[in-house]
This record gives structure tokens, sequence and C-alpha cells, in this order.
């Protein structure tokens, strides 16, 4: 049995079809933040709070957005792209450390990290590897 024969610019489309898909976490994630603030969380209202988890949601959101630009032509915005993917897998690991000290969180918040410390670092390899052209 022949395998699977993917053609570059069917991978450089999956690719792209996959980060626009992985975009709508932190882009959906991100306004509503800013929209609902720490509401989201369900923990009191506390205005410094509610003012960071808007900014930071807005940060996100802007990531996303960010991200999402890159499509378009993936070889011309590397290093957008690299950065922006570094940005995320800080975040991971920042998140990670919360876990380290304070215990496993909500079931969204583990998703959030799986999505920062284990698909966005392999959408990055795999876009280092579409990039390098076809095989």
């Amino acid at each position: 049995m022949r395998g699977l024969h993917v053609t570059h610019n069917t991978e450089r489309l999956l690719l792209q079809t996959t980060i626009a898909l992985a975009c709508l976490v932190p882009i959906g994630g991100g306004a509503l933040g800013v929209i609902f603030g720490a509401a989201l969380l369900d923990h009191g209202r506390d205005l410094d709070l509610d003012s960071h988890f808007r900014y930071l949601s807005g940060l996100l959101l802007g990531i996303g957005c960010g991200l999402l630009s890159t499509l378009r032509d993936l070889e011309k915005y590397k290093s957008r792209f690299t950065l922006l993917a570094g940005i995320v897998a800080v975040g991971g690991f920042s998140r990670l450390l919360s876990v380290v000290l304070d215990g496993w969180p909500a079931a969204s918040t583990q998703f959030a990290l799986v999505m920062e410390l284990v698909v966005a670092p392999l959408l990055w390899l795999w876009r280092r590897r579409v990039s390098t052209g076809p095989r």
C-alpha cells in the first residue's frame, strides 16, 4: 500500500487552516476577556484585577490577530510568527509555574496550557518545515 502523498501546496494550506483555527482560541478568549473582564472568572469584583484582566485579554486578542496576520505569506512573516509563538510559550511556562505552586486549575485553563506549551510550539515547527520548501 502506498503512503499518502501530500503536496507542498496542500501541506501549506493545511498548516494555514490549522493556524487559523488555533487563532480562534486567543482571539475569542481575548475578546471575551476585554468585554466581560474578570467577571468571567466569577471571583467577585476588584477594579484593579478587572483592569489587569482586561489589559492581558487585550494582549491575548492582539497576539491572536498577529498570528492570523501571518497566514497570507508564511515566509515573509516568519519572524513575526516566531516572536508571537514564543510569547505564547512564555505565557504557558508562566501558567505552568502557577500549576507547580498552586495546583491544577479549571479544565478551560488546562486547555489553554496545552495550546500554549504544545500546540503553539508544534505549529511553529510545522511552519518552519513548510517554509523550507518542497521536499
